[in-house]
């Protein structure tokens, strides 16, 4: 997808001026601004400590935070394809159904990322419909997102306990609060990373702890966060999964040559973890039968036989196009997914080029440049080098698909957190001339960070690459006034020949007749004269999206 990002962010000034406030009180007057400035790193260090306390305090400030941005960051408007299906599972979750049955009228209503036979469900796995539908029940969808969000950042804190001292850790934690949970659409959207986030944190913290000390609680939460990777992003999860389970099996045999540490290991470890895993299966195999009709056929699998023509990874070519019924449908599948990637070296660095944009810009801040004299020695750490090796596999399998959603890399993602505090670290030992040069620098990439947002927040931007936030204002402003306004109705949406097939209006509720607002394709014909036999009691409005025009084609019949 096309986007722009702001223009302060390619500006070096804001770093510069900040690289030099720290810097040249660090050169000018070292004792005194170690003095001041440590009393403060200190009182943090203090309160890191305090791990439950350090956890706790991070999970309520993620919510108080975003909560007291709400006058100039609103609750998020769906705009994304991927977006509006996940709405669709999170409303089919709330109603109490894994899926809905197909509408007999399903062409008006057919859309992107949305199966419609054996069933009419979303083609995405469970567990973001399941946030989404506690968020539902709780008021609005989005309250989901905030809370996962704020356990995101809550459970990298806890994940890094085990694995660095608790003051990096907390670190890490609000680095990732700040950098994912105020301007980024992993929270001002509906389809951002969190969960998947969770699940890697969850496995890596439990198996960290493990490996010091198994218990019940460790092994359960090992199984959990492998179920929630699995029903978040399985692929992604494999890469992530299989360091830790060959770190295990070298774990379980060292523990096997003493009795007794054997049979703890199985008690506490591998039967709670392997029966949460079982259940899990079951579970998915259950929503597989419900959504496909195949309990091994995932719904993610079956829409891409059904539709994905484009290549998924680096060695595949385009498929052979197919016909749709739509031209917003044919525009997408067969002009720009397929034509998206064909395979040769231009479009595979272009591939890499868009990753490392994507990545670089929901992850990082134009500071972090100073942090590479850091970076270098990562691997020199002992403790930290598993991490290492873990974040390594997980973007290896990043670099072997074609798209470059950020989010993909959200099971490592309290590791590309803990890498950038490794760094810091490294770099605080930086002595020039015996002036504390690396400590003035690691304060200056942190306040940067808080400006850095600061700025996204002040010009009301949900995310630096457009990803986040306000998308399709007219049609939620649409739908306003439709829902405020008596009875029910019916809106034909009739695109003209330039439209971007990334601002697609037709997705529906999971219970489509039921719905106070319905959203259809302008299929003239008989397409169209079977939706208005069908809803005689509806209002029918005509929406020109590209030119903002609506109109009323027919009051309800009941009406005359």
């Amino acid at each position: 997808m096309e986007f722009s990002a702001p223009t302060w962010l390619a500006e070096p000034n804001i770093t510069v001026l900040l690289t030099l406030a720290f810097v040249l009180p660090a050169i000018l007057h070292p004792r005194r601004s170690q003095r001041v400035l440590g009393r403060i790193e200190g009182l943090f260090s203090r309160f890191a400590a305090h791990k439950f306390l350090a956890v706790l305090f991070l999970f309520l400030m993620v919510i108080a935070l975003r909560l007291a941005l709400l006058g100039r960051l609103p609750v998020p408007n769906p705009g994304i394809h991927d977006e509006f299906s996940y709405l669709l599972m999170g409303d089919t979750f709330a109603h109490g159904r894994l899926a809905n049955p197909p509408h007999p009228l399903w062409r008006s209503f057919e859309t992107f990322h949305v199966l419609w036979f054996p069933t009419y469900a979303s083609k995405y796995p469970p567990a973001q419909g399941l946030v989404l539908a506690l968020g539902q029940l709780l008021g609005n969808p989005w309250i989901g997102v905030l809370l996962s969000a704020a356990a995101m950042a809550a459970v990298f804190v806890w994940m890094l306990q085990v694995w660095m001292p608790a003051r990096w850790a907390l670190l890490a934690g609000v680095l990732a609060a700040l950098r994912l949970c105020v301007a980024s659409y992993w929270i001002n959207s509906y389809w951002g990373g969190a969960v998947a986030a969770i699940g890697g944190a969850l496995v890596l913290g439990a198996f960290g702890r493990i490996r010091r000390r198994p218990s019940l609680a460790m092994g359960i939460l090992l199984g959990l966060g492998v179920a929630i990777l699995f029903n978040s992003r399985p692929y992604e999860s494999v890469f992530l999964c299989l360091p830790v389970a060959v770190a295990m099996l070298f774990w379980l045999r060292r523990e096997s040559k003493d009795p007794e540490s054997r049979r703890a290991a199985l008690r506490l470890v591998v039967i709670p973890a392997s029966l949460i895993l079982l259940f899990t299966a079951g579970l998915m195999a259950r929503y597989n039968w419900r959504v496909t009709g195949h309990a091994t056929l995932p719904p993610y699998a079956y829409d891409a036989r059904l539709h994905n023509r484009a290549a998924m990874f680096v060695w595949q070519t385009p498929k052979l196009a197919i016909h749709y019924d739509n031209a917003e449908m044919e525009n997408f599948y067969n002009q720009y997914e397929r034509l998206n990637y064909d395979r040769s070296w231009a479009t595979l660095q272009s591939v890499f080029a868009d990753k490392w944009e994507h990545c670089s810009l929901a992850f990082l801040w134009p500071a972090c440049w100073l942090l590479v004299p850091g970076v270098f020695f990562l691997y020199r750490d002992q403790r930290f080098r598993f991490l290492l090796l873990t974040l390594l596999a997980v973007l290896l399998g990043y670099c072997l698909v074609v798209w470059p959603g950020p989010h993909y890399l959200a099971p490592a993602a309290a590791i590309l957190f803990a890498a950038l505090v490794q760094s810091i670290r490294h770099l605080r030992t930086l002595r020039i001339f015996g002036r504390p040069i690396g400590a003035a620098l690691s304060r200056a990439i942190l306040l940067a960070l808080v400006v850095d947002i600061s700025l996204l927040v002040s010009q009301r931007l949900g995310d630096s690459q457009g990803w986040g936030g306000w998308g399709l204002s007219d049609r939620a402003d649409l739908l306003h006034e439709l829902e405020s306004t008596p009875g029910k109705h019916v809106v034909l949406v009739r695109y003209g020949p330039d439209h971007s097939v990334h601002e697609e209006w037709v997705f529906n509720a999971a219970d489509i007749d039921a719905a106070k607002v319905i959203w259809a394709r302008d299929l003239p014909g008989e397409r169209n004269d079977q939706l208005l036999r069908y809803y005689p009691d509806r209002t029918i409005w005509l929406a020109t999206p590209d030119t903002g025009d609506t109109t009323v084609l027919r009051p309800p019949l009941d009406s005359h």
